[in-house]
């Protein structure tokens, strides 16, 4: 779906969301720095690089939601919730 960078993506890109404490507040969140940012995301199976198109309000602070394909690349679906680290590409 339309993401609050104003972008349509799907299941099969390698996007995520950023948690909301990190992504900010802004009037129009097209118009966030963090809209489009690269990010490369380490995890128990291994490492992926994102583009960030969304903010997730459930996320807790250093976390970032991964679309289906990139949390393939660095975890077992079943598990959900990873430990990560991640830092800009």
């Amino acid at each position: 779906g339309i993401g609050a960078c104003g972008e349509l993506n799907t299941a099969d890109e390698f996007v995520g969301a950023m948690n909301v404490q990190q992504f900010g507040v802004y009037a129009n969140p097209n118009n966030a720095p963090i809209c489009n940012m690269c990010v490369k995301i380490t995890g128990p199976k291994g490492t992926v690089k994102i583009k960030i198109v969304d903010k997730c309000p459930t996320c807790e602070f250093g976390d970032i939601d991964l679309s289906p394909v990139a949390f393939k690349v660095i975890g077992d679906e079943f598990q959900g919730r990873i430990p990560i680290s991640w830092e800009g590409c």
